[in-house]
C-alpha cells in the first residue's frame, strides 16, 4: 500500500504575519509540526506532495477572499521551513479542493497509492474540501490535528469532527 503525504497550502500569503489571509499565531506551531511530520516522511521514503494555492488576478475567489497566492508573486511561495525537495510532487490548484481541476487524482493513481495524510491550512476550507474528495474518490485519509491550523478556532474544530465523523476521516 503506496501512501502520499500532502502539504496543503503552507504558503507566505497564509503563514507569514503580512500575508494577505495570515492565520496568525497558529502559524508557527503549525509549521515546526509539519517540518517534524516531514522529516519523519521522507525518512520513510514514502511520496510527499505539495498542494499549492496558486490564483489568477480575476479570480471568482476574490469575490470572497482578498487576493491571496497569485501565480508569480512571493504570497504563492511555500515558506523557507518547509521548502519542496528534489523529488517532492507539486500540484498547483486554484478552488478549495487538491482534487478540482488538477491532475492529483491521476497522480496518485499512477504510482499506486491509496492512503494519505493532509497537513496544512486552512482546516475548514482546503484540507477539509480535500479530505472530502479523497473520501468520494475512495482513498484512506489521515489528518493529524497538530498538523492543521486555521485562523478560526471553532471553523477547524468543526472541520475536524466533520471529518471523522460523516467522512470518515483518521483524526489523530
Amino acid at each position: 500500500m503506496a501512501k502520499a503525504l500532502l502539504v496543503i497550502d503552507m504558503l507566505r500569503d497564509f503563514l507569514a504575519e503580512d500575508g494577505a489571509l495570515s492565520i496568525g499565531d497558529a502559524a508557527k506551531q503549525v509549521v515546526r509540526n509539519v517540518a517534524a511530520r516531514l522529516e519523519e516522511w521522507r525518512a520513510s521514503g514514502d511520496h510527499v506532495i505539495y498542494i499549492m494555492d496558486r490564483h489568477l488576478p480575476w479570480d471568482a475567489e476574490f469575490k470572497m477572499f482578498p487576493p491571496h497566492c497569485l501565480a508569480g508573486e512571493r504570497g504563492g511561495e511555500v515558506v523557507a521551513e518547509l521548502a519542496p525537495r528534489e523529488g517532492d510532487i507539486i500540484i498547483y490548484k486554484r478552488r478549495y479542493s487538491a482534487f478540482f481541476g488538477t491532475d492529483l487524482d491521476l497522480t496518485l493513481r499512477e504510482r499506486g497509492i491509496t492512503e494519505l495524510e493532509l497537513t496544512g491550512v486552512c482546516t475548514q476550507i482546503c484540507v477539509l474540501y480535500t479530505a472530502a474528495d479523497a473520501r468520494m474518490l475512495n482513498y484512506g485519509v489521515t489528518v493529524r490535528k497538530d498538523c492543521v491550523a486555521s485562523f478560526d478556532a471553532k471553523a477547524h474544530e468543526f472541520a475536524l469532527a466533520e471529518m471523522e465523523k460523516t467522512l470518515g476521516v483518521k483524526v489523530l
